[in-house]
């Protein structure tokens, strides 16, 4: 999988408008400002504020939303 360079390019933190970054293994994007994880499911970045993984969670494996 593969995200297109162009559509990381305009993609922002929907809470803060921040910059995101692609995370190891493409599984997710990661906002540094709000230190949450944006899950990227079947190829689709899922940019929900509610969906959001907080970072902490995500480095111990959590990849869903309780």
């Amino acid at each position: 999988m593969t995200l297109n360079k162009e559509l990381l390019d305009i993609l922002a933190c929907p809470k803060c408008k921040g910059d995101l970054s692609l995370m190891d293994r493409e599984e997710g994007l990661r906002c540094p400002s709000c230190a949450v994880v944006y899950p990227i499911r079947e190829e689709i970045p899922v940019m929900l504020i509610d969906e959001a993984i907080p970072l902490s969670d995500w480095e111990q494996g959590v990849r869903e939303k309780k």
